[in-house]
């Protein structure tokens, strides 16, 4: 790549960069993506039940996912149209990213949110890139997402779910991020855990244990893959009111 004069940045890199502070700001102006710190992660009750280590920032190869229309038949699942606020929580290489930047439109928002900082730091390059100004970036942490309060109207989790360190956390956490009848889809393998998976048992009773309220189940690969949906508590309940799975 040729250099442009005077030793500056070779242009390519300032468009980018141009580019990258036109989305930031166009994103910033729908307000505050990322919110104050939630309740820490010690005050909740640990899962009963292992932790998949984080292996990739990807599921599988975009041209195979593309290929399935794996996206499509998700986001029109889940009714994702123009307007909307999603949360893509553990967006990792931003595969829906672009899905969801382009279903939501110019007026609506998609906020990426990642707890590694070099993935995140990677997407923002790609959002440049692709001039998704509706995109705003969120680093969170394995027991909060930091979204901003009443901020999005889903959040997806896409085979990541079974990373959590601290679900109840995570969820608690979530809740008041999710607008009134804001929903929770989580896309998984319904398998062992330790396999990259999260058995569907399990799932529902995570997520009842915080509040969250089963309103749709899907198969979205045989009865292998699934998308299970859920309806945010109004109010969950407090570390102490959560009984973990395996302990009841």
């Amino acid at each position: 790549m040729r250099a442009s004069r005077g030793g500056g940045l070779p242009a390519v890199a300032l468009l980018a960069g141009l580019a990258g502070a036109a989305a930031a700001l166009a994103a910033e102006a729908r307000g505050p993506a990322q919110g104050p710190p939630g309740l820490a992660a010690e005050r909740f009750p640990r899962p009963q039940r292992p932790v998949a280590g984080i292996v990739s920032d990807r599921w599988s190869s975009e041209d195979s996912r593309e290929h399935a229309g794996e996206a499509a038949r998700v986001l029109d699942l889940l009714g994702i149209r123009p307007g909307m606020a999603v949360a893509d929580i553990g967006a990792g290489a931003g595969y829906y990213v672009g899905h969801l930047s382009q279903r939501v439109g110019p007026e609506g928002r998609v906020v990426a949110q990642d707890l590694d900082r070099g993935t995140l730091d990677r997407l923002g390059q790609r959002v440049a890139r692709e001039r998704l100004g509706n995109v705003a970036l969120v680093l969170g942490a394995p027991h909060d997402p930091r979204l901003a309060p009443r901020s999005v109207d889903l959040a997806l989790l896409v085979h990541m779910y079974h990373e959590i360190e601290q679900p109840y956390g995570l969820l608690a956490n979530l809740a008041p991020a999710l607008r009134p009848g804001g929903r929770v889809a989580i896309l998984d393998v319904d398998g062992p855990v330790l396999a990259h998976g999260t058995p569907r048992a399990l799932l529902s009773c995570e997520l009842a244990a915080v509040g969250y309220r089963e309103v749709a189940w899907h198969w979205i690969e045989a009865r292998s893959i699934y998308l299970a949906v859920f309806e945010a508590p109004a109010e969950p309940p407090g570390p102490a009111g959560i009984t973990p799975c395996g302990a009841r």
